[in-house]
């Protein structure tokens, strides 16, 4: 019974999580990794996380938690590849693949702080003053930044359907 009710508790969650997660992170394989993760992690404490207060809040957490940890081991690897081939150039940041949708890859340029509200906010659709609690920000700071990240999308957007007409609207704003 443990495994079939934790599967169908998966099948439920597992595209929204996976989409805030990806946004979140900008990288689709990341993500993915990552929520697989958090699954992982939930099954393994069954059937806990399906009695959280919000439980795909909770796997968001677990997986960026990952991601991070992820990031951190890497900048550490670099280091010591740098120190052990005493080159600079070691340290390059690979460039993630290229977005198949023009949305996808504007959320993917914001700030981390602005796409993880961006994902929790949108895709997991949570009230502003949640996102504030999950982040453990304000709920001001919450509005404030996702105002700001509807206005850079608008921009981005704007600037790939039309760049011409954007170009003369910001000459124009001059």
């Amino acid at each position: 019974m443990r495994e079939s009710e934790f599967g169908v508790w998966y099948e439920a969650l597992w595209p929204q999580v996976f989409r805030t997660v990806a946004i979140s992170v900008g990288d689709r394989g990341l993500a993915e990794e990552a929520v697989a993760e958090a699954f992982a992690k939930a099954l393994a404490r069954w059937p806990r996380p399906a009695q959280a207060d919000n439980p795909p809040a909770w796997l968001h957490r677990v997986a960026v938690n990952e991601v991070r940890s992820r990031w951190r081991r890497a900048r550490l690897e670099r280091r010591m590849v740098r120190r052990l081939a005493g080159r600079a150039d070691a340290s390059a940041a690979v460039l993630p693949t290229a977005r198949d949708d023009a949305l996808w890859a504007a959320v993917a340029q914001l700030p981390e702080r602005m796409r993880q509200m961006v994902a929790l906010r949108y895709v997991l659709d949570l009230p502003e003053a949640e996102v504030a609690r999950q982040l453990g920000v304000s709920r001001g700071t919450v509005a404030s930044t996702l105002s700001t990240a509807r206005g850079r999308l608008a921009t981005a957007l704007a600037e790939t359907h039309h760049p011409a007409a954007s170009v003369a609207a910001r000459e124009e704003a001059r």
